[in-house]
């Protein structure tokens, strides 16, 4: 534990003044805003960093953050990883916002009763009385047990100090009245966070003017993060403009947009076949006479890639581009056990993949104050992926080999079935979980196919 004063952002990271205040804040709660790129995800990384490693958050309290999407979730849940280290980030838990509700029925199922009574080991799926509830179910039941039950409400209060709200923009009604329903009127401290300019959830039913109406209902501070760490400062200054035009509080300060670095060009087309033969041709100049790597170069897309890329990637294929669309790995990348699955496969069959061997052992070692015991379970790891290195030759993971799964088969046998459906509140389904290991496996087969 260190002094508040002498705390500083972890990794020798600098904040801007708005984000490093926020980061200590210890009395109030915060409404945080901030455009794409700002670094808000950041921000909270060191804000739980300041709160465990200065005791601002004493043990054994925890720090709760609740995202709109699987992915943000566990990419904060790594992001604090990384910065507290393995011991203080086990105080941090990192759920969606269904993920959470469905923690509460969980614990507290018993509560429920009538119609909305639950058995043991329900499922989530079309809604079957006491047996399987539906998803849209899940955050109504949760309100409705920390509303009627003080054990609950009490329990759930006393666990935390803080709590984070990520993309808050986005919140529904339903989700803002669980949130009001666990934590208004305590001394927990909430620190929302988001873009107004970037709400993507109206179709689901997200609150106008949330912000406001968190402002007032928790007597948050309002701040707003300016700096923009994506973009060159032609592009920032080009965003100011559209900002002054549409949020003039927002605008950022111009010395922090100073440079000439970054290029804006427009060019009109007549139709997408225009386009899309305009744009094969610049990536393959830049590919072959400009060496750039076609790593490097993306192409980025509002609206759904299969649709409106879909010349694009026909001219692609044409000059012999390799692609990718970005989009459909997305979803199988998140997932936690595909991410195991990947650093298994890095630490065995990769060149010098450190960090895939840290973030799997991470995953595969529990924390122990025993370096016996800990070396003990490494050394038997080690132990696994050198047999496991050795049989390769026989089945190597090649598409036309039948066998080229069975060694993960044989890893998850050694992980434990059991334990791969810890790594996630979704994987209490099997299916589910069986589902992701065998996207996970399509994946990897489609990457090597393209090769």
């Amino acid at each position: 534990m260190i002094r508040v004063d002498n705390w500083q952002p972890a990794d020798g990271l600098t904040l801007e003044p708005n984000a490093y205040r926020a980061a200590k804040e210890r009395e109030f709660s915060l409404a945080l805003t901030a455009g794409p790129g700002a670094g808000k995800t950041e921000m909270l990384a060191q804000r739980a960093d300041f709160l465990l490693r200065t005791g601002s958050c004493r043990y054994p309290k925890r720090i709760l953050a609740i995202s709109f999407k699987v992915d943000a979730s566990s990419n904060l849940k790594e992001r604090i990883r990384r910065r507290c280290g393995v011991e203080l980030s086990s105080r941090f838990d990192s759920y969606t916002f269904h993920a959470f509700a469905k923690r509460i029925i969980d614990r507290f199922r018993p509560i429920l009763n009538g119609d909305e009574a639950l058995e043991p080991g329900f499922t989530i799926g079309p809604k079957i009385p006491h047996k399987q509830v539906d998803f849209t179910d899940l955050v109504p039941l949760a309100i409705k047990i920390i509303k009627e039950s003080h054990v609950a409400r009490n329990a759930l209060r006393q666990t935390y100090t803080d709590v984070f709200l990520d993309e808050f923009q986005d919140c529904t009604n339903h989700q803002y009245e669980l949130i009001k329903a666990a934590f208004q009127g305590t001394n927990i401290r909430l620190t929302a966070v988001g873009d107004t300019k970037q709400k993507i959830m109206g179709w689901a039913g997200a609150l106008d003017g949330i912000f406001e109406t968190f402002k007032q209902d928790f007597q948050a501070v309002p701040l707003n993060m300016y700096r923009n760490f994506r973009s060159q400062p032609k592009l920032l200054r080009l965003q100011n403009e559209i900002i002054r035009s549409l949020d003039p509080g927002s605008v950022m300060p111009e010395e922090q947009i100073i440079g000439s670095e970054g290029q804006i060009q427009i060019h009109p087309f007549q139709n997408c076949e225009e386009e899309a033969d305009y744009l094969s041709k610049q990536i393959q100049k830049w590919i072959k006479e400009e060496n750039v790597p076609a790593k490097e170069i993306a192409v980025l897309i509002k609206n759904q890639p299969d649709l409106y890329a879909m010349k694009l990637m026909v001219a692609l294929r044409d000059r012999g581009i390799p692609y990718r669309n970005e989009q459909q790995m997305q979803d199988i990348t998140v997932e936690p056990a595909a991410r195991l699955i990947v650093d298994f496969l890095l630490s065995t069959f990769g060149k010098q993949e450190p960090s895939a061997w840290i973030r799997l052992m991470e995953n595969l070692i529990p924390f122990t104050d025993n370096d016996d015991e800990k070396g003990e379970l490494v050394q038997n790891w080690q132990r696994f992926i050198i047999e496991e290195k050795n049989l390769i030759n026989q089945n190597p993971i090649i598409p036309m080999n039948p066998k080229r799964w069975d060694c993960l088969k044989r890893f998850i046998k050694k992980v434990g079935f059991q334990a791969l459906m810890s790594l996630s509140h979704d994987y209490e389904n099997e299916s589910r979980l069986r589902e992701v290991l065998k996207d996970t496996c399509y994946k990897i087969d489609q990457l090597m196919s393209w090769a």
